[in-house]
Protein backbone atom coordinates (compact mmCIF):
# COMPACT_ATOMS: atom_id res chain seq x y z
CA UNK A 1 0.00 0.00 0.00
CA UNK A 2 2.83 2.93 0.68
CA UNK A 3 4.90 1.16 -2.24
CA UNK A 4 1.45 2.09 -4.74
CA UNK A 5 1.34 5.75 -2.55
CA UNK A 6 5.31 6.90 -3.06
CA UNK A 7 4.43 5.58 -6.82
CA UNK A 8 1.68 7.76 -7.39
CA UNK A 9 3.10 10.67 -5.79
CA UNK A 10 6.16 10.31 -7.73
CA UNK A 11 4.12 10.16 -11.18
CA UNK A 12 2.41 13.66 -10.14
CA UNK A 13 5.49 15.17 -9.39
CA UNK A 14 7.02 14.06 -13.33
CA UNK A 15 4.13 15.04 -14.53
CA UNK A 16 4.07 18.55 -13.35
CA UNK A 17 7.81 18.94 -14.08
CA UNK A 18 6.95 17.66 -18.00
CA UNK A 19 3.65 20.58 -17.70
CA UNK A 20 6.40 23.04 -16.51
CA UNK A 21 8.99 22.13 -18.82
CA UNK A 22 6.65 22.32 -21.70
CA UNK A 23 4.75 25.63 -20.38
CA UNK A 24 5.15 28.55 -22.82
CA UNK A 25 6.89 31.45 -20.47
CA UNK A 26 5.05 34.61 -19.84
CA UNK A 27 5.94 37.76 -22.03
CA UNK A 28 6.42 40.83 -19.65
CA UNK A 29 3.57 43.40 -20.34
CA UNK A 30 5.23 46.37 -22.30
CA UNK A 31 4.56 49.00 -20.05
CA UNK A 32 3.04 52.42 -21.66
CA UNK A 33 4.42 55.52 -22.33
CA UNK A 34 3.02 58.65 -23.34
CA UNK A 35 4.34 62.16 -24.56
CA UNK A 36 4.24 65.77 -23.66
CA UNK A 37 1.41 66.89 -25.98
CA UNK A 38 -0.88 63.95 -24.89
CA UNK A 39 -0.06 64.99 -21.32
CA UNK A 40 -0.98 68.46 -22.04
CA UNK A 41 -4.02 67.48 -23.76
CA UNK A 42 -4.96 65.19 -21.23
CA UNK A 43 -4.28 67.66 -17.96
CA UNK A 44 -6.19 70.44 -19.86
CA UNK A 45 -7.10 73.70 -19.39
CA UNK A 46 -7.43 75.22 -15.58
CA UNK A 47 -6.09 77.51 -13.13
CA UNK A 48 -2.31 77.00 -13.74
CA UNK A 49 -3.32 78.23 -17.44
CA UNK A 50 -5.39 81.38 -15.70
CA UNK A 51 -2.01 81.97 -14.21
CA UNK A 52 -0.09 81.48 -16.89
CA UNK A 53 -2.17 84.05 -18.99
CA UNK A 54 -2.13 86.60 -16.56
CA UNK A 55 1.90 86.85 -15.92
CA UNK A 56 2.48 85.84 -19.11
CA UNK A 57 0.27 88.62 -20.29
CA UNK A 58 1.96 91.23 -18.60
CA UNK A 59 5.02 91.11 -20.36
CA UNK A 60 2.93 92.13 -23.37
CA UNK A 61 2.50 95.09 -20.75
CA UNK A 62 5.70 95.73 -20.61
CA UNK A 63 6.99 95.55 -24.32
CA UNK A 64 4.26 98.04 -25.11
CA UNK A 65 4.95 100.63 -22.68
CA UNK A 66 8.26 100.29 -24.13
CA UNK A 67 6.92 100.70 -27.91
CA UNK A 68 4.67 103.48 -27.27
CA UNK A 69 6.96 105.25 -25.12
CA UNK A 70 8.83 106.28 -28.46
CA UNK A 71 5.61 107.79 -29.93
CA UNK A 72 4.68 110.00 -26.65
CA UNK A 73 8.31 111.03 -26.17
CA UNK A 74 8.87 112.05 -29.69
CA UNK A 75 7.44 116.38 -29.06
CA UNK A 76 9.62 116.35 -25.65
CA UNK A 77 13.11 115.04 -27.01
CA UNK A 78 12.47 117.11 -30.36
CA UNK A 79 12.48 120.09 -28.16
CA UNK A 80 14.91 119.17 -25.89
CA UNK A 81 17.72 118.36 -27.39
CA UNK A 82 17.01 120.45 -31.02
CA UNK A 83 16.24 117.13 -33.14
CA UNK A 84 15.01 116.92 -36.44
CA UNK A 85 13.11 114.42 -37.97
CA UNK A 86 15.21 111.97 -38.91
CA UNK A 87 16.87 112.08 -35.54
CA UNK A 88 13.75 111.40 -33.93
CA UNK A 89 13.31 108.39 -36.39
CA UNK A 90 16.54 107.20 -35.79
CA UNK A 91 15.88 106.87 -31.88
CA UNK A 92 12.44 104.15 -32.99
CA UNK A 93 15.33 102.46 -35.44
CA UNK A 94 17.72 102.20 -33.06
CA UNK A 95 15.57 100.47 -30.58
CA UNK A 96 14.62 97.81 -33.02
CA UNK A 97 18.00 97.68 -34.50
CA UNK A 98 19.19 96.18 -30.71
CA UNK A 99 16.09 94.17 -30.81
CA UNK A 100 16.94 92.68 -34.56
CA UNK A 101 20.45 91.62 -33.60
CA UNK A 102 19.19 89.88 -29.98
CA UNK A 103 16.16 89.01 -31.44
CA UNK A 104 17.46 85.24 -33.35
CA UNK A 105 20.40 85.19 -30.57
CA UNK A 106 18.08 84.82 -27.74
CA UNK A 107 16.14 82.26 -29.98
CA UNK A 108 18.98 80.09 -30.35
CA UNK A 109 20.08 80.30 -26.84
CA UNK A 110 16.54 79.26 -25.74
CA UNK A 111 16.50 76.47 -28.05
CA UNK A 112 19.67 75.46 -26.39
CA UNK A 113 19.63 76.24 -22.87
CA UNK A 114 15.75 76.51 -21.83
CA UNK A 115 13.20 79.26 -22.40
CA UNK A 116 12.81 80.81 -18.94
CA UNK A 117 16.70 81.91 -18.42
CA UNK A 118 16.10 84.12 -21.84
CA UNK A 119 12.89 85.12 -20.88
CA UNK A 120 13.90 86.31 -17.28
CA UNK A 121 17.41 87.48 -18.70
CA UNK A 122 15.39 90.24 -20.83
CA UNK A 123 12.81 91.28 -18.16
CA UNK A 124 15.48 92.14 -15.80
CA UNK A 125 17.94 93.80 -19.14
CA UNK A 126 15.52 95.73 -20.52
CA UNK A 127 14.07 97.43 -16.58
CA UNK A 128 17.75 98.33 -16.30
CA UNK A 129 18.81 99.55 -18.98
CA UNK A 130 14.95 101.58 -19.85
CA UNK A 131 16.09 103.00 -16.02
CA UNK A 132 19.17 104.66 -16.97
CA UNK A 133 17.37 105.87 -20.19
CA UNK A 134 15.70 108.46 -17.90
CA UNK A 135 19.74 109.50 -16.93
CA UNK A 136 20.81 110.38 -20.46
CA UNK A 137 22.64 113.72 -20.50
CA UNK A 138 23.00 113.57 -24.53
CA UNK A 139 21.00 112.51 -27.44
CA UNK A 140 23.81 109.93 -28.32
CA UNK A 141 23.60 108.13 -25.05
CA UNK A 142 19.77 108.05 -25.38
CA UNK A 143 19.62 105.96 -28.47
CA UNK A 144 22.46 104.05 -27.24
CA UNK A 145 20.79 103.10 -24.10
CA UNK A 146 17.48 102.31 -26.48
CA UNK A 147 19.18 99.83 -28.63
CA UNK A 148 19.80 97.95 -25.38
CA UNK A 149 16.32 97.90 -24.10
CA UNK A 150 15.33 96.91 -27.29
CA UNK A 151 18.15 93.77 -27.13
CA UNK A 152 16.17 92.83 -23.55
CA UNK A 153 12.50 92.79 -25.21
CA UNK A 154 13.67 90.46 -27.62
CA UNK A 155 14.51 88.25 -24.99
CA UNK A 156 11.54 89.04 -23.22
CA UNK A 157 9.53 88.15 -26.34
CA UNK A 158 10.76 84.88 -26.24
CA UNK A 159 7.82 84.44 -23.27
CA UNK A 160 5.00 84.08 -26.41
CA UNK A 161 7.07 80.39 -26.93
CA UNK A 162 7.38 79.16 -23.23
CA UNK A 163 3.48 80.48 -23.07
CA UNK A 164 2.11 78.44 -26.14
CA UNK A 165 4.03 75.22 -25.52
CA UNK A 166 1.83 74.61 -22.46
CA UNK A 167 -1.57 75.60 -23.83
CA UNK A 168 -3.31 72.90 -25.35
CA UNK A 169 -4.48 72.66 -29.14
CA UNK A 170 -8.33 73.91 -28.82
CA UNK A 171 -7.27 76.83 -26.55
CA UNK A 172 -4.08 78.49 -28.51
CA UNK A 173 -6.56 80.18 -31.08
CA UNK A 174 -8.55 81.98 -27.98
CA UNK A 175 -6.26 82.59 -25.56
CA UNK A 176 -2.98 83.59 -27.47
CA UNK A 177 -5.22 86.47 -30.03
CA UNK A 178 -6.64 87.46 -26.10
CA UNK A 179 -3.21 88.36 -24.98
CA UNK A 180 -3.85 91.92 -27.04
CA UNK A 181 -5.86 92.84 -23.93
CA UNK A 182 -2.25 93.28 -22.05
CA UNK A 183 -0.74 95.10 -25.29
CA UNK A 184 -3.60 97.25 -25.10
CA UNK A 185 -3.20 97.79 -21.48
CA UNK A 186 0.22 98.55 -21.48
CA UNK A 187 -0.23 101.12 -24.61
CA UNK A 188 -2.63 103.11 -22.61
CA UNK A 189 -0.56 102.75 -19.28
CA UNK A 190 2.27 104.73 -21.22
CA UNK A 191 -0.21 107.54 -22.66
CA UNK A 192 -2.02 108.16 -19.17
CA UNK A 193 1.48 108.68 -17.62
CA UNK A 194 2.49 110.87 -20.64
CA UNK A 195 -0.42 112.78 -20.12
CA UNK A 196 -0.07 113.31 -16.15
CA UNK A 197 3.69 112.65 -15.43
CA UNK A 198 5.71 115.03 -18.11
CA UNK A 199 3.18 118.08 -17.92
CA UNK A 200 4.26 118.04 -13.99
CA UNK A 201 7.42 116.58 -13.75
CA UNK A 202 8.84 115.58 -17.23
CA UNK A 203 9.67 112.69 -19.44
CA UNK A 204 12.31 111.71 -17.54
CA UNK A 205 9.87 110.52 -14.60
CA UNK A 206 7.85 109.18 -16.86
CA UNK A 207 10.26 106.89 -18.03
CA UNK A 208 11.25 106.00 -14.13
CA UNK A 209 7.84 105.08 -13.13
CA UNK A 210 6.76 103.11 -16.30
CA UNK A 211 9.74 100.83 -14.98
CA UNK A 212 7.85 100.04 -11.98
CA UNK A 213 5.63 97.53 -13.61
CA UNK A 214 8.95 95.39 -14.90
CA UNK A 215 10.06 95.03 -11.34
CA UNK A 216 6.80 93.48 -10.33
CA UNK A 217 6.29 91.28 -13.41
CA UNK A 218 10.54 89.84 -12.44
CA UNK A 219 8.57 88.58 -9.33
CA UNK A 220 5.81 86.99 -10.36
CA UNK A 221 7.94 85.50 -13.05
CA UNK A 222 9.39 82.99 -10.42
CA UNK A 223 5.91 81.24 -10.38
CA UNK A 224 6.34 80.00 -14.02
CA UNK A 225 7.86 76.48 -14.86
CA UNK A 226 10.46 75.92 -17.20
CA UNK A 227 8.91 74.76 -20.99
CA UNK A 228 7.99 71.16 -20.21
CA UNK A 229 8.55 70.63 -23.98
CA UNK A 230 12.42 71.69 -23.64
CA UNK A 231 12.96 69.80 -20.58
CA UNK A 232 12.02 66.72 -22.58
CA UNK A 233 13.81 67.68 -25.74
CA UNK A 234 17.11 68.27 -23.48
CA UNK A 235 17.07 65.13 -22.18
CA UNK A 236 15.24 66.15 -18.95
CA UNK A 237 12.65 63.82 -18.32
CA UNK A 238 12.57 64.22 -14.76
CA UNK A 239 11.81 68.29 -14.68
CA UNK A 240 9.41 68.08 -17.48
CA UNK A 241 7.48 65.57 -15.28
CA UNK A 242 7.79 67.52 -12.09
CA UNK A 243 6.70 70.11 -14.19
CA UNK A 244 3.59 68.61 -15.77
CA UNK A 245 2.73 66.86 -12.39
CA UNK A 246 2.56 70.43 -10.77
CA UNK A 247 0.06 71.67 -13.44
CA UNK A 248 -1.86 68.49 -13.41
CA UNK A 249 -2.13 69.24 -9.52
CA UNK A 250 -3.44 72.93 -10.01
CA UNK A 251 -5.68 72.02 -12.54
CA UNK A 252 -6.92 69.17 -10.31
CA UNK A 253 -5.97 66.38 -13.13
CA UNK A 254 -4.05 63.75 -13.66
CA UNK A 255 -0.91 62.82 -16.00
CA UNK A 256 -2.02 59.59 -18.46
CA UNK A 257 -1.32 56.26 -17.53
CA UNK A 258 2.78 55.19 -18.03
CA UNK A 259 5.72 56.92 -18.47
CA UNK A 260 7.06 60.14 -20.32
CA UNK A 261 9.17 59.04 -23.21
CA UNK A 262 10.40 61.02 -25.98
CA UNK A 263 13.44 61.14 -27.91
CA UNK A 264 16.17 63.24 -27.47
CA UNK A 265 16.50 66.06 -29.86
CA UNK A 266 20.13 67.21 -30.83
CA UNK A 267 19.68 69.69 -33.28
CA UNK A 268 17.86 72.19 -30.65
CA UNK A 269 18.57 75.89 -32.19
CA UNK A 270 19.73 75.13 -35.74
CA UNK A 271 19.01 77.10 -38.30
CA UNK A 272 19.69 74.69 -40.93
CA UNK A 273 16.03 73.05 -39.93
CA UNK A 274 14.55 76.41 -41.04
CA UNK A 275 16.28 76.94 -44.46
CA UNK A 276 16.04 72.42 -45.23
CA UNK A 277 13.33 71.42 -47.73
CA UNK A 278 10.50 71.05 -44.64
CA UNK A 279 10.49 75.02 -43.49
CA UNK A 280 12.12 76.92 -46.89
CA UNK A 281 9.02 78.05 -47.90
CA UNK A 282 7.29 78.70 -45.10
CA UNK A 283 10.18 80.37 -44.03
CA UNK A 284 10.86 82.88 -46.33
CA UNK A 285 7.56 83.51 -46.35
CA UNK A 286 6.85 83.99 -42.69
CA UNK A 287 10.15 86.19 -43.16
CA UNK A 288 8.49 88.56 -45.32
CA UNK A 289 5.06 88.52 -43.34
CA UNK A 290 6.87 89.32 -39.60
CA UNK A 291 8.64 92.21 -41.71
CA UNK A 292 4.96 93.88 -42.98
CA UNK A 293 3.37 92.94 -39.62
CA UNK A 294 6.36 95.05 -37.71
CA UNK A 295 6.21 97.37 -40.95
CA UNK A 296 2.27 98.30 -40.96
CA UNK A 297 2.09 98.32 -36.85
CA UNK A 298 4.51 100.81 -35.88
CA UNK A 299 4.04 102.63 -39.51
CA UNK A 300 0.60 103.02 -38.13
CA UNK A 301 1.49 104.08 -34.02
CA UNK A 302 3.90 106.60 -35.20
CA UNK A 303 2.19 107.81 -38.45
CA UNK A 304 -0.85 108.69 -35.67
CA UNK A 305 0.97 110.73 -33.84
CA UNK A 306 3.38 112.45 -36.32
CA UNK A 307 -0.33 113.38 -37.80
CA UNK A 308 -1.77 115.08 -34.75
CA UNK A 309 1.94 116.59 -33.84
CA UNK A 310 2.43 118.39 -37.32
CA UNK A 311 -1.19 118.62 -37.78
CA UNK A 312 -0.99 117.16 -41.03
CA UNK A 313 -4.64 115.46 -41.22
CA UNK A 314 -6.70 116.94 -43.37
CA UNK A 315 -9.52 118.15 -41.26
CA UNK A 316 -12.91 119.61 -42.26
CA UNK A 317 -13.93 120.74 -39.46
CA UNK A 318 -10.86 121.71 -37.63
CA UNK A 319 -10.48 123.42 -34.21
CA UNK A 320 -8.35 126.54 -33.65
CA UNK A 321 -5.20 124.27 -32.76
CA UNK A 322 -5.29 123.01 -36.36
CA UNK A 323 -4.92 125.58 -38.27
CA UNK A 324 -0.85 125.76 -36.61
CA UNK A 325 1.46 124.49 -39.81
CA UNK A 326 5.23 123.80 -38.82
CA UNK A 327 7.46 125.86 -41.62
CA UNK A 328 10.36 123.06 -41.29
CA UNK A 329 12.75 125.35 -43.94
CA UNK A 330 14.88 127.00 -41.85
CA UNK A 331 13.48 126.31 -38.60
CA UNK A 332 16.04 124.24 -35.47
CA UNK A 333 13.48 123.24 -33.34
CA UNK A 334 9.75 122.85 -34.68
CA UNK A 335 7.93 121.29 -31.83
CA UNK A 336 4.09 121.42 -30.49
CA UNK A 337 3.59 119.09 -27.16
CA UNK A 338 0.96 116.85 -27.41
CA UNK A 339 -2.47 118.33 -25.82
CA UNK A 340 -5.04 116.97 -24.33
CA UNK A 341 -7.14 115.98 -27.26
CA UNK A 342 -4.21 114.06 -29.13
CA UNK A 343 -3.36 111.69 -26.01
CA UNK A 344 -7.27 111.37 -26.11
CA UNK A 345 -7.05 110.44 -29.61
CA UNK A 346 -4.08 108.20 -29.33
CA UNK A 347 -6.24 106.89 -26.04
CA UNK A 348 -9.07 105.99 -28.56
CA UNK A 349 -7.04 104.67 -31.14
CA UNK A 350 -5.11 101.88 -28.23
CA UNK A 351 -9.46 100.62 -27.86
CA UNK A 352 -8.38 99.74 -31.09
CA UNK A 353 -5.95 96.38 -30.17
CA UNK A 354 -8.87 94.56 -28.61
CA UNK A 355 -11.95 95.76 -30.17
CA UNK A 356 -12.61 93.17 -33.05
CA UNK A 357 -10.89 90.44 -31.01
CA UNK A 358 -14.09 88.39 -30.89
CA UNK A 359 -13.69 88.79 -34.94
CA UNK A 360 -9.82 87.84 -34.64
CA UNK A 361 -10.84 84.53 -32.73
CA UNK A 362 -13.83 83.95 -35.22
CA UNK A 363 -12.06 83.78 -37.97
CA UNK A 364 -8.85 81.78 -36.45
CA UNK A 365 -11.08 79.11 -35.89
CA UNK A 366 -13.27 79.25 -38.65
CA UNK A 367 -11.00 80.07 -42.11
CA UNK A 368 -7.82 78.90 -40.22
CA UNK A 369 -4.32 80.64 -39.80
CA UNK A 370 -3.55 81.44 -43.52
CA UNK A 371 -6.45 82.99 -45.19
CA UNK A 372 -6.70 85.22 -41.59
CA UNK A 373 -3.53 86.61 -42.90
CA UNK A 374 -4.96 87.79 -45.80
CA UNK A 375 -8.35 88.85 -45.04
CA UNK A 376 -6.14 91.18 -42.56
CA UNK A 377 -3.27 91.95 -44.56
CA UNK A 378 -5.93 93.23 -47.69
CA UNK A 379 -7.93 95.26 -45.23
CA UNK A 380 -5.10 96.98 -43.71
CA UNK A 381 -4.35 98.27 -47.46
CA UNK A 382 -7.46 99.44 -48.01
CA UNK A 383 -7.68 101.45 -44.94
CA UNK A 384 -3.90 102.79 -44.85
CA UNK A 385 -5.21 104.67 -48.45
CA UNK A 386 -8.51 105.65 -46.70
CA UNK A 387 -6.05 108.26 -44.33
CA UNK A 388 -5.65 110.58 -47.59
CA UNK A 389 -9.02 110.57 -47.51
CA UNK A 390 -10.64 114.67 -46.08
CA UNK A 391 -12.54 113.83 -42.77
CA UNK A 392 -13.46 115.04 -39.78
CA UNK A 393 -11.75 114.65 -36.68
CA UNK A 394 -13.95 112.17 -35.10
CA UNK A 395 -14.22 110.49 -38.97
CA UNK A 396 -10.10 110.43 -38.35
CA UNK A 397 -10.05 108.69 -35.02
CA UNK A 398 -12.42 105.85 -36.42
CA UNK A 399 -10.31 105.33 -38.68
CA UNK A 400 -6.93 105.08 -36.96
CA UNK A 401 -8.65 103.26 -34.43
CA UNK A 402 -9.79 100.45 -37.44
CA UNK A 403 -6.28 100.66 -38.52
CA UNK A 404 -4.27 99.75 -35.11
CA UNK A 405 -7.13 96.83 -34.56
CA UNK A 406 -6.40 95.06 -37.96
CA UNK A 407 -2.91 95.65 -37.58
CA UNK A 408 -2.58 94.46 -34.11
CA UNK A 409 -4.86 91.51 -35.07
CA UNK A 410 -2.04 90.69 -37.99
CA UNK A 411 0.84 90.56 -35.71
CA UNK A 412 -1.74 88.19 -33.37
CA UNK A 413 -1.94 85.56 -36.37
CA UNK A 414 1.92 85.91 -37.28
CA UNK A 415 3.04 85.12 -33.74
CA UNK A 416 0.38 82.34 -33.41
CA UNK A 417 1.25 80.79 -36.68
CA UNK A 418 5.01 81.03 -35.88
CA UNK A 419 4.57 79.01 -32.92
CA UNK A 420 2.73 76.51 -34.00
CA UNK A 421 3.95 75.55 -37.47
CA UNK A 422 7.62 75.32 -36.46
CA UNK A 423 8.62 72.14 -33.89
CA UNK A 424 10.25 72.38 -30.39
CA UNK A 425 13.94 71.60 -31.78
CA UNK A 426 13.77 74.96 -33.33
CA UNK A 427 10.56 76.82 -32.13
CA UNK A 428 12.63 79.68 -30.18
CA UNK A 429 15.26 80.41 -32.76
CA UNK A 430 12.39 80.10 -35.62
CA UNK A 431 10.41 83.00 -34.18
CA UNK A 432 13.48 84.61 -33.24
CA UNK A 433 14.61 84.98 -36.39
CA UNK A 434 11.18 85.97 -37.83
CA UNK A 435 11.45 88.74 -34.98
CA UNK A 436 14.81 89.70 -36.35
CA UNK A 437 12.95 90.59 -39.62
CA UNK A 438 9.98 92.23 -38.55
CA UNK A 439 12.71 94.96 -36.40
CA UNK A 440 13.82 95.61 -40.08
CA UNK A 441 9.96 96.59 -40.88
CA UNK A 442 9.80 98.18 -37.53
CA UNK A 443 13.31 100.20 -38.58
CA UNK A 444 12.52 101.43 -41.30
CA UNK A 445 9.04 102.27 -40.47
CA UNK A 446 9.68 105.48 -38.77
CA UNK A 447 11.95 107.33 -41.68
CA UNK A 448 8.11 106.49 -43.57
CA UNK A 449 6.14 107.60 -41.12
CA UNK A 450 8.35 110.58 -39.28
CA UNK A 451 10.48 112.02 -41.91
CA UNK A 452 8.34 111.30 -45.80
CA UNK A 453 5.35 112.34 -43.88
CA UNK A 454 6.42 115.77 -43.73
CA UNK A 455 6.57 115.95 -47.17
CA UNK A 456 3.74 113.86 -48.35
CA UNK A 457 0.93 112.09 -46.63
CA UNK A 458 0.38 110.38 -49.80
CA UNK A 459 3.61 108.85 -50.43
CA UNK A 460 4.40 108.21 -46.64
CA UNK A 461 1.27 106.02 -46.56
CA UNK A 462 1.52 104.17 -49.91
CA UNK A 463 4.52 101.85 -48.67
CA UNK A 464 2.37 100.28 -46.12
CA UNK A 465 -0.34 99.68 -48.00
CA UNK A 466 1.34 98.29 -50.93
CA UNK A 467 3.41 95.69 -48.31
CA UNK A 468 0.19 94.99 -46.93
CA UNK A 469 -1.29 93.83 -50.35
CA UNK A 470 1.96 92.05 -51.38
CA UNK A 471 2.14 90.39 -48.20
CA UNK A 472 -1.87 89.07 -48.52
CA UNK A 473 -0.97 87.28 -51.45
CA UNK A 474 2.41 85.56 -49.93
CA UNK A 475 0.29 84.30 -47.33
CA UNK A 476 -1.54 82.20 -49.96
CA UNK A 477 1.65 80.15 -50.89
CA UNK A 478 1.82 79.28 -46.91
CA UNK A 479 2.36 75.56 -47.56
CA UNK A 480 1.24 74.62 -44.22
CA UNK A 481 -2.27 75.40 -42.13
CA UNK A 482 -1.84 74.66 -38.33
CA UNK A 483 -5.64 75.39 -37.31
CA UNK A 484 -6.20 71.97 -34.99
CA UNK A 485 -2.68 70.72 -35.47
CA UNK A 486 -0.29 69.71 -32.52
CA UNK A 487 2.54 71.04 -31.72
CA UNK A 488 5.26 69.04 -33.27
CA UNK A 489 8.42 67.95 -30.93
CA UNK A 490 11.11 67.26 -34.49
CA UNK A 491 11.12 68.01 -38.17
Amino acid sequence: MKEQLVSAIHLQEVELEYVNENATPEEPKERKTYSVEEAVETIGFGWFHVLLFIIMGSANIIEAMEIMLLAVLSPEIRCEWHLQDWQVALVSTMVFLGFMVCGAFSGYIADRYGRWKVVFGGFVWSAYFSLLTSFSPSYGWFIFLRSMVGCGIAGASQGYILKTEFIPAKYRAYLLPLASIFWMAGSMLIIILGMTVVPVLGWRWMIRLSVLPSLILIVLFQFIPESARFNVSAGNVAGAVATLQRIAKMNRSSLPEGDLAEPVLNDRGSFYVLVSSTFRRTSVLMWYSWFVASFAYYGSVLSSSELLEKNLLCIRDPDPEHHVKHVLEGARCYCIPFGMADYQTLLISCLGEVALIPLNIALLNVVGRKYSLVILQLSSGVFFMLVNICSTMFGFTVLLFLIRSLVSMNFSVVYLYTAEVYPTAVRSIGLGVCTSFSRIGGMIAPFIAQVLMSRSVLLALLPFSISCFLCAGGALLLPIETRGRALLQSS
